[in-house]
């Protein structure tokens, strides 16, 4: 085996520390495989059914089989080339207005109007559009069309956007979106939402499992799920936990009207628009979730922001606001656990036996234990935020756009992202990689089961 340098240890394991793995042992007890391909919970006297009927029926599908996704819910605006994502009450403006979260061709010149329906009647106004600056060099990009409220329609409910020049007479012709938030609320059933945009291709059952069930740990009650396509397996996965009530489908297979890049420029992957999309989609769970949660996350499953400190979000929250604010935004630094790498713990730490999921698909994450060290700065450094969403008026891949208030930058010793992936460094493993201090599982067990272990 090729060794890799280890950093001298001098702190003591924190309690987070503890809380990952030992939460990470546990909730891979659940997963099973029966020979048949079947997905079985190892705590359940039932096989997980799915909450939707899947694209292709489960006994004609081997797990690892990727299913064709369903395509995202999006209208075209006739005789252009806008497609409308959904529509909100603004309710934070001078004056209330509609938004409606749009995907625009930016060479596209046309005026729009806006078909706005109240208590069963009709107004029209003229649209205002903004299109966003983070389209990274695509011909589409994220797209605001504002509607001012007519006199008498204060409360509309349904909004159709035409063309400007369009004959629009019949007004039966017109297809409407519903607008949501009708209500500016102030308290929410959700005190954490995560945000994940886009799941494509997904495979990475393991993995998966794991992050719902530390984010559950961690205090977030719903994860909205921008799905593209996935394994049969990680449907049965989404299935399961969409019937706990924890995780949100949304359908986002823009292919039916886009040639969606799989990468974040176009000189890597030419397309019409970034990354399947994502940034409509960051930005429509940000305005979904605005007045049901009251902190929403923007992260990837793959990415986990874990206190330094104390054991949750919820014991975090009140640390940052006492740091940086209250209601604001917040940044979290990132740090690389290369995929690559696999190497137990010292002794006498152990980890549970492969075995126990042998037959699961995935990155198991109990084994990385080596980050990729922080590039010093100038250097850009990959981040993501939990937020007011109330503070926020558009949202990016990193950070916000517009927001109320600045966003904070996260001291590392308070919180921090764990992202277990290929490995991005061009130097030598042997080089790039740095032990992140012993991790001693059989402390992490004993300090953190007492707290966490009835509850799995």
């Amino acid at each position: 085996m090729t060794h890799v340098p280890e950093r001298p240890v001098r702190k003591k394991l924190r309690p987070v520390s503890s809380a990952v793995f030992v939460i990470l042992c546990v909730s891979l007890l659940l997963l099973i495989f029966r020979a048949d391909g079947m997905l079985q919970l190892r705590v359940l006297s039932y096989i997980v059914r799915p909450s939707v009927q899947p694209a292709v029926p489960q006994n004609q599908t081997s797990g690892d089989t990727v299913l064709k996704g369903l395509p995202a819910h999006l209208l075209r605006v006739s005789g252009s080339k806008t497609l409308l994502v959904s529509a909100f009450l603004e309710h934070r403006t001078a004056k209330k207005k509609v938004l409606v979260i749009s995907i625009m061709f930016r060479e596209e010149k046309l005026a729009l109007q806006c078909n706005l329906r109240c208590q069963e009647k009709l107004y029209v106004s003229k649209a205002v559009i903004e299109i966003h600056w983070d389209h990274f060099g695509f011909p589409y990009g994220t797209a605001d069309i504002f509607c001012p409220l007519p006199s008498g329609c204060e409360t509309p409910t349904h909004v159709a956007i035409t063309s400007a020049g369009t004959n629009n007479k019949d007004k039966s012709d017109l297809v409407f979106l519903e607008v949501e938030n009708q209500r500016a609320l102030n308290i929410f059933p959700y005190n954490f939402t995560s945000c994940f945009s886009t799941m494509y291709n997904y495979t990475n059952i393991l993995q998966l499992v794991q992050s719902l069930e530390m984010l559950q740990f961690l205090g977030v009650n719903r994860v909205v799920v921008y799905k593209t396509n996935c394994s049969a397996d990680a449907q049965r996965i989404l299935d399961y936990y969409s019937g706990k009530g924890l995780v949100e489908v949304i359908p986002w297979s823009l292919s039916k009207y886009l040639n969606v890049s799989r990468r974040a420029s176009p000189k890597q992957d030419p397309g019409d628009i970034h990354y399947f999309g994502q940034i409509p989609a960051l930005n429509d769970c940000l305005y979904r979730f605005m007045y049901r949660s009251k902190y929403v996350a923007m992260h990837d499953p793959d990415e986990l922001i874990l206190p330094q400190s104390v054991y949750s979000w919820l014991e975090l929250l009140p640390l940052l606001e006492k740091n940086y604010g209250a209601n604001g935004c917040y940044e979290f630094e990132n740090n690389y656990f290369p995929s690559e790498f696999t190497l137990p713990p010292p002794a006498p730490g152990t980890l549970p036996p492969r075995e126990q999921w042998q037959n699961v698909t995935g990155v198991n994450i109990l084994t990385h234990l080596y980050r990729e060290p922080v590039k010093p700065k100038p250097a850009f450094n990959n981040f993501k935020i939990i937020t007011n969403p109330r503070s926020v008026f558009a949202a990016t891949v990193h950070g916000v756009l517009k927001s109320q208030k600045v966003c904070a930058w996260v001291d590392r010793k308070m919180a921090r992202i764990y992202h277990v992936k290929t490995p991005s460094f061009s130097t030598s493993p042997l080089d790039a990689p740095m032990r992140l201090g012993h991790t001693n599982v059989g402390d992490i067990r004993i300090n953190f089961s007492t707290h966490r272990l009835k509850r799995t």
